[in-house]
């Protein structure tokens, strides 16, 4: 979008596709972008390069590249976007903030954006009238800029009367009462705006205490822990085991919480190591453990019992009411 921007205000032509292969077009282009998220991307990129040797690809997939799109244009950083290669979104989305006040090992945040910095105003982001009052704030670490500025955000939301999608989630660990109040105020939703949703992550096991003591402080400022959707990373640490997976898991659901596992590496199709359960769990694929904790099959059927293969439970819409299943609701995966 900021390509695309940037290249439309100098009356250039755009043509913007998620294929690989070249577009059934007529003629050739002057330049080509392209960009892909991560490493399991790899194949998919490689096909793009022989369709266009001389495309220039960024995206996260390649850790080590940190150029970013003012880089390449040689220009000085900027947040305009140009919404038109995305006509039927009506959302406004932008960052307030860039950066992190951590350094985790398994994030790329810190070396593509450095420390916090506050960028934009809300004014800033909102497209205008006539689209709706409907923000996707994409910010890493929104309460890691400096508090004056975080708190006029929290303002010019409350005072516009704007909704509010912190979809990158905010860091719980983090979380004291004045930031959890400020939630409470400005509100929250998830993507689609129907549904009360905060997002936040639980990475390690050794963040138990920390991640809890943030959501007791959510809870006191009227923030229900099952508002909370909890990115689960599984698959980093080495040192993982399925009991500690499920047992991240458990503590989760226990408390009303939403887990949504993330897998650090796609490829990895072994099971992780064990320390005392069946066999038949040790075989299983973190894939596996994946879907059954996004479809919530955990409200069917445990997951030593749970047959990755399958497609969804056969259940009645009565039965999946008093099971408090909303297949409308999941997300897709």
């Amino acid at each position: 979008m900021k390509l695309a921007h940037w290249h439309r205000e100098r009356g250039d032509e755009l043509h913007f596709t998620r294929h690989v292969e070249r577009d059934l077009l007529e003629g050739e282009y002057d330049r080509v972008y392209g960009s892909a998220i991560f490493s399991f991307s790899a194949d998919r990129v490689a096909r793009f390069r022989q369709e266009f040797p001389d495309a220039i690809i960024g995206g996260t997939h390649n850790i080590l590249d940190n150029t970013t799109v003012e880089e390449v244009l040689g220009i000085p950083e900027t947040e305009s976007y140009d919404y038109s290669i995305y006509p039927r979104f009506d959302g406004s989305i932008g960052f307030t903030q860039r950066g992190c006040r951590l350094k985790c090992g398994f994030c790329v945040v810190p070396k593509k954006e450095g420390k916090n910095r506050a960028v934009r105003s809300i004014a800033e982001i909102w497209r205008g009238d006539p689209y709706p009052r409907h923000l996707h704030l994409l910010d890493n670490d929104f309460f890691g800029q400096p508090p004056e500025q975080w708190q006029a955000r929290v303002e010019e939301i409350v005072a516009g009367g704007f909704k509010v999608c912190l979809n990158q989630g905010i860091n719980t660990r983090m979380i004291d009462d004045e930031s959890a109040s400020a939630l409470k105020v400005m509100g929250y939703w998830d993507d689609s705006f129907k549904v009360r949703r905060l997002y936040t992550a639980w990475d390690n096991i050794g963040d138990e205490k920390r991640f809890f003591a943030g959501v007791d402080t959510l809870e006191r400022h009227g923030i229900p822990s099952h508002h909370l959707m909890v990115y689960m990373l599984v698959g980093y640490d080495r040192r993982e085991t399925w009991e500690r997976v499920l047992y991240r898991f458990q503590r989760m659901v226990e408390r009303g919480i939403r887990p949504y596992p993330m897998i650090y590496d796609k490829d990895r199709v072994r099971g992780l190591p064990l320390g005392g359960e069946s066999s038949r769990l040790e075989r299983k694929r973190l894939s596996d453990f994946q879907r059954w904790a996004i479809r919530k099959y955990y409200t069917i059927v445990p997951f030593k019992d749970y047959d990755g293969s399958e497609s969804r439970p056969v259940r009645s819409d009565e039965q999946m009411q008093l099971e408090g299943i909303n297949w409308e609701e999941m997300p897709c995966q």
